[in-house]
């Protein structure tokens, strides 16, 4: 899969991606190799009429195994194996180089390149490649490099003078290689495990997706670049996802998921805990093939913390993270509000990607080094509703010159600021049923006969431009409208949670005393990279929502074969 996103436009990605590599010769021999390549290259290529200033290379490193069944049947188990390496060339100065922003021109650079190494230890062979990357990427940097100073001539003076690149001290770390050999991962067991949790689905014949996917990997991740850089980092994961659609009579389609991630296959929850969960996500869908369609409204909501999560992922956190604000078509809606009240007293928010749990479970956004090379740091965003930070990378903004270890980027693409592990606090945590009772409360006085709860959700996306409306789109999969005269809890289909930013931060009155985490993938201009988000659960004054777009084929014209 290669997404492509314009820097304006935003999505999370669930899905979980499955690709993985095999390492066949040691790291020392790899570093070392990148190491000699960008000293040689730089050397000549800093002598040349456009002279480069800075070269780096990245090598994605990927070993593992992925499994995918189906309404109770295996359909994919194997190992596979990915080697990527990604090369940086800048030319020009830091003041002024070849990824300069081309106002009116969206589309200013190539974004996404793969080259895949050698799994020979010879080093010739891989210099090959390195030596052919390097060349394409410096041809390709001096042609962008005069088009950059031609725009700079002809535009209007820019608004942010802040130089194009930060130069800065370089890192060296080298962690002991981990091997998939080490992770004790049962592939059997495992098979058999998600066959079971699959083959649930077949409990009702509307749903006609039904799938359990697991994946174990162990990721090499290799950075040197000619200021001297020379880090490798061990990474593993863990993952399960449990998936199902079912198809109401009029053509709605209706996914539920859940996702899990941990580091290692002992971290993911027990066969139990799992076999109840795709009870409760079976049973929700056969609720949801009857529910009514909820019609457009406005009015109070509670977000149950791992909706709020991804609403503050989505809406919020995309709106701290610095070198999009230097993008003159980019809204940039905080980046003159620094030191000034953002959202609710008693809020905070910070980013850390150096957190490696949280209230015992793994974060997905962890990290100790930037894919720039800069050691990550933990950022204090927000403190008592006060905004006092952006998520920077190495491309300085008017007001923060220098990186503070946000700079990510999935194979291929290169680096831009994006969030890591985003966190929510507060001061005055109130119990879910202080929520509950404060929801139907707001509810009457708004003449409302019913609030909604956004129990569960599978992403969303937001706009950041100035040429379209700076507006959201949550998309729930569990929502429940939530009675002002005491009936009971309705289950509903058919909702979009939509808006705008500052709108809705203004409405958010009180926050829950129980945090949920959210572990999946963002993707937007660097590609795709894995976040974690956390946030407990928010009552909101008043939310908007529309009607989810639906499909328009009829039901299916064949019973299922297992239907009798």
């Amino acid at each position: 899969m290669k997404p492509f996103f314009k820097s304006s436009f935003i999505i999370s990605l669930l899905t979980i991606l499955f690709i993985f590599g095999r390492p066949v010769f040691g790291q020392d021999k790899l570093i070392d190799i990148l190491n000699e390549e960008v000293k040689r290259e730089m050397q000549i290529l800093k002598q040349q009429e456009t002279p480069a200033y800075y070269i780096s290379y990245r090598v994605d490193e990927m070993a593992g195994y992925s499994i995918n069944t189906s309404f109770g049947a295996l359909t994919y188990s194997d190992d596979n194996k990915a080697k990527y390496l990604t090369v940086t060339v800048r030319v020009g100065s830091p003041q002024l180089d070849n990824f300069h922003q081309l106002r009116d021109n969206s589309f200013s650079y190539p974004d996404y390149t793969t080259v895949e190494i050698p799994t020979t230890a010879e080093p010739l062979a891989i210099k090959q490649v390195l030596w052919n990357a390097t060349n394409d990427s410096y041809q390709q940097a001096v042609a962008n490099y005069t088009k950059a100073k031609a725009n700079v001539a002809v535009k209007v003076e820019e608004e942010d003078k802040s130089a194009d690149y930060a130069m800065e001290e370089p890192s060296i770390s080298i962690e002991n290689q981990i091997k998939i050999e080490d992770i004790k991962f049962d592939k059997s067991a495992w098979e058999n495990r998600l066959k079971k949790y699959s083959a649930l689905f077949l409990n009702d014949s509307a749903i006609f997706s039904g799938s359990a996917s697991a994946s174990f990997q162990v990721s090499h991740k290799f950075f040197v670049s000619s200021l001297g850089d020379k880090i490798l980092q061990n990474f593993t994961s863990s993952r399960v996802y449990v998936n199902g659609t079912i198809k109401a009579k009029d053509g709605m389609e209706m996914p539920l998921y859940k996702s899990y991630f941990a580091f290692t296959p002992e971290g993911l929850p027990s066969d139990k805990i799992l076999l109840n969960d795709v009870k409760d996500i079976v049973s929700n869908l056969i609720a949801l093939k009857s529910a009514p369609v909820a019609e457009p409204y406005t009015g109070p909501a509670l977000l149950s913390g791992r909706s709020a999560s991804v609403f503050f992922h989505e809406i919020f956190g995309h709106r701290i993270e610095g070198q999009r604000m230097k993008n003159e078509s980019d809204a940039q809606t905080f980046k003159k509000k620094i030191n000034e009240q953002v959202l609710p007293l008693t809020m905070s928010v910070y980013c850390d990607p150096q957190m490696k749990k949280l209230e015992g479970q793994d974060l997905n956004g962890f990290y100790l080094y930037d894919d720039q090379g800069t050691k990550s740091q933990k950022v204090n965003i927000v403190g008592n509703g006060i905004l006092k930070n952006f998520l920077m990378s190495r491309s300085p903004i008017n007001g923060f010159p220098k990186s503070n270890g946000h700079g990510r980027a999935q194979a291929g693409f290169q680096p831009a600021s994006r969030q890591s592990n985003l966190l929510v606090t507060t001061s005055q945590p109130k119990t879910k049923e202080e929520l509950r009772a404060e929801l139907i409360k707001l509810a009457k006085d708004q003449n409302k006969p019913y609030g909604y709860l956004f129990e569960d959700v599978v992403g969303g996306f937001t706009t950041t431009g100035r040429y379209s409306p700076n507006s959201f789109n949550v998309t729930p999969t569990l929502v429940y409208r939530v009675y002002t005269d005491g009936r009971p809890d309705e289950i509903v289909r058919g909702v979009d949670l939509i808006g705008t930013p500052l709108s809705m931060f203004s409405q958010i009155d009180e926050v829950g005393n129980k945090t949920e985490i959210f572990n999946g993938y963002c993707g937007a201009e660097s590609g795709s990279v894995p976040v974690s988000a956390a946030c407990p659960m928010l009552l909101v004054k008043v939310i908007e929502t529309q009607k989810k777009a639906k499909s328009q084929e009829r039901s299916f014209i064949l019973p299922r074969p297992d239907d009798k």
